[in-house]
């Protein structure tokens, strides 16, 4: 299986539990990995023959913004079911940071990787 990496797609939504978290959006760093049959695209040189990462992240960035999820472990949740919707990624894994959530922490993140039934 090839792969496709999308790196810091940073973001801004309502994420978290407590009163204060939930006043103001907060920033999220989204990477995905992408992973299917890819390589017929470096032969036809054609967007049709691979996943479309622009239309994903479009999807992604939707999602994000009009959230207002309490865990960030449904936030990636629901970012993996976008990204498998895609017909030729047979498997996601997202990960979603949140910068600052703890004090003395760079950032909190959870890491998910969903993947389409075998057929």
């Amino acid at each position: 299986m090839d792969r496709i990496h999308v790196r810091d797609l940073t973001l801004r939504c309502i994420i978290g539990v407590y009163p204060e978290e939930r006043k103001d959006r907060q920033d999220v760093l989204v990477n995905l990995l992408l992973e299917g049959p890819f390589s017929k695209a470096a032969e036809t040189d054609g967007i049709d023959d691979t996943a479309n990462y622009r239309t994903i992240t479009k999807q992604i960035i939707a999602l994000v913004e009009n959230s207002e999820y309490y865990l960030i472990e449904t936030l990636a949740e629901r970012i993996a079911g976008v990204c498998l919707e895609d017909p030729l990624v047979r498997r996601a894994t997202v990960t979603v940071d949140k910068p600052g959530a703890l004090r003395f922490a760079r950032s909190v993140a959870i890491e998910v990787t969903r993947e389409k039934p075998a057929s």
